[in-house]
């Protein structure tokens, strides 16, 4: 009995997970009203009562996607700093150094771009996905502020502002470059660059040097 409800709750976790990656690739593509059930059961491979059984619109789907997309690159971010912590590497001299570090990680991609953008529009245009938006919004927010209070701490920084101000003009400084590579048509590698470039610069402007 236990090892059959354990299956079946794997087998219904993987059905979900499987219609999400097929979503996220539909929205982006086409956006969201364009997308259709049925255009993402047929990219999964599954038929309408599998995606009923596991989502009661399309909407929800598309609410699930950008909190699994924010987790993810907040979990990116974590990964990077926990590889850093535990190389024993000597302390950057400089904000820019120290950003472009934790940073260099491969969790953003034109896909992710194009969905976070088409999830932001219709936020504008819907109280209950602007409210969700926010939400989690605020939970990322507070997330990548851990992150850089963490960060300070462990380099013997100190902020010009507070942590949680700090990543809200990281964030938007990450989005806004994100999307203006993606418009300018740059390759993977070259999003990733500016986008890091960017967020050094900023950091230099909240980050305190080490003292001497």
């Amino acid at each position: 009995m236990g090892e059959t409800a354990v299956a079946t709750t794997r087998r219904r976790e993987a059905t979900r997970q499987r219609l999400l990656d097929a979503a996220a690739q539909v929205f982006a593509e086409v956006g969201l009203d364009a997308a259709s059930v049925e255009a993402v059961c047929e990219r999964a491979g599954y038929t309408r009562g599998a995606f009923y059984s596991n989502f009661e619109t399309k909407e929800e789907l598309f609410l699930e996607l950008a909190g699994r997309v924010a987790r993810e690159r907040v979990a990116a971010v974590r990964a990077r700093v926990g590889e850093l912590g535990h190389a024993h590497a000597a302390p950057s001299a400089d904000a820019f150094s120290i950003v472009q570090e934790v940073l260099d990680v491969s969790y953003d991609d034109r896909l992710g771009v194009l969905l976070m953008s088409e999830i932001r529009i219709h936020a504008l245009r819907n109280r209950v996905l602007a409210d969700a938006y926010l939400a989690q919004e605020a939970e990322m927010v507070a997330s990548v502020a851990q992150i850089i209070a963490d960060i300070v701490r462990a380099r013997s920084l100190a902020l010009r502002i507070p942590a949680e101000e700090a990543a809200r003009l990281m964030l938007m400084a990450w989005e806004g470059a994100s999307v203006r590579a993606v418009m300018a048509g740059l390759d993977y590698e070259e999003l990733c660059r500016r986008t890091s470039v960017d967020i050094g610069r900023l950091a230099q402007l909240i980050i305190d040097p080490p003292a001497h």
